[in-house]
């Protein structure tokens, strides 16, 4: 791939994200190329020792355990000349297909800053599977990062005095408060836990493999829009067939695939077309059952204009690559690492 641009390649952060979920996951590639070549070649990635979480029940408990350990040193750089030396940065950490076979479930935090231009082209010249294995493995981690604030947040929500400024500033930021100043009441402590929770992995990667045509859309490309989400402002990506009977729309942009993330988080957390599937969250939650993927799938009648379709087509995706497991899987207490190509 070409790293001329400065830009970090997907194929690095794609390798460097990988986990082995399910029979789409399994094989290790027999090759190893360099970063300049045209070829992607995933990394399988594994646990370290310590996945003693591996057979929760939930990804809420799993994550309500790792927020008591989070690192609190900066993200380091790493900067990778080569295929090899990111093959050698993960054989050091032990993040390898064995280690999750065996059980092991951690995922070290890693983030970068945008899918390369070159990704649509070589992600149509590997084999789906591996198409598929590489997307999976960038998104994961990210997306682990984003349940683990949103269960910081839930914390806060839950023992924070009602006045707490801190507390008011979550509940303007999930939009049940449109005024700071504004002092909540208990009832409205327990609408805001609500809004203020997790969403299951397994869920959020079949959606960004859909809504961002496994990352080789216009709209990921140019703006990290993993998720199809609208933008009214008049700043969003503009489709070249815009509807012009909904108006000036467009699709929102991202500063990060974290942020992508992010935002199609609060999106379903607070906008009124899905409080079908915050009910049913709720639910889950109050009779200690797991909150999964495949089961809110089915409150996103209103996702997509293509209603039962869309919903059928999103569990299929789950069923067929496993990604339930991916609901298993937690993030590392090591320092987070932030993956740059050698030209960046």
């Amino acid at each position: 791939m070409n790293l001329n641009s400065g830009k970090l390649i997907i194929a690095l952060l794609l390798i460097a994200t990988s986990l082995y979920w399910g029979k789409s996951w399994l094989s290790d590639s027999p090759e190893s190329v360099d970063l300049n070549s045209n070829e992607v070649v995933p990394v399988p990635v594994t646990a370290t020792a310590s996945g003693k979480a591996a057979n929760r029940s939930s990804a809420e408990n799993i994550l309500i355990t790792l927020s008591q350990n989070r690192p609190t040193q900066a993200a380091k750089d790493v900067r990778l000349g080569s295929l090899d030396d990111l093959m050698a940065l993960f054989d050091s950490l032990d993040y390898n297909t064995q280690s999750w076979i065996e059980g092991n479930r951690e995922v070290p935090r890693l983030t970068f800053e945008r899918v390369s231009d070159s990704w649509h082209k070589t992600s149509n010249e590997i084999p789906v599977q591996q198409k598929k294995m590489v997307f999976f493995r960038l998104m994961a981690p990210l997306i682990l990062v984003a349940n683990e604030n949103i269960l910081l947040e839930r914390q806060l929500v839950e023992t924070a005095q009602l006045s707490d400024k801190k507390l008011l500033a979550i509940a303007t930021k999930y939009k049940l408060l449109t005024d700071q100043n504004t002092r909540l009441d208990e009832s409205q402590r327990q609408a805001l836990l609500a809004r203020v929770d997790i969403m299951p992995p397994s869920l959020v990667l079949a959606q960004a493999a859909e809504e961002s045509g496994w990352a080789t859309s216009r709209f990921t490309l140019e703006g990290n829009a993993f998720f199809g989400q609208w933008d009214f402002s008049g700043n969003g990506m503009v489709p070249k067939q815009q509807r012009k009977e909904l108006g000036n729309y467009g699709l929102a942009r991202f500063d990060s695939p974290l942020a992508s993330v992010e935002g199609y988080m609060v999106n379903l957390n607070t906008h009124n077309a899905y409080q079908k599937l915050r009910q049913l969250r709720a639910e889950l939650r109050q009779n200690k059952q797991a909150i999964t993927g495949v089961l809110l799938a089915g409150t996103l009648d209103k996702y997509s204009e293509r209603g039962q379709a869309y919903i059928d087509g999103i569990r299929e995706m789950i069923r067929y690559n496993q990604l339930d497991q991916v609901d298993q899987a937690y993030l590392s207490s090591a320092a987070p690492l932030h993956l740059i190509g050698k030209n960046q």
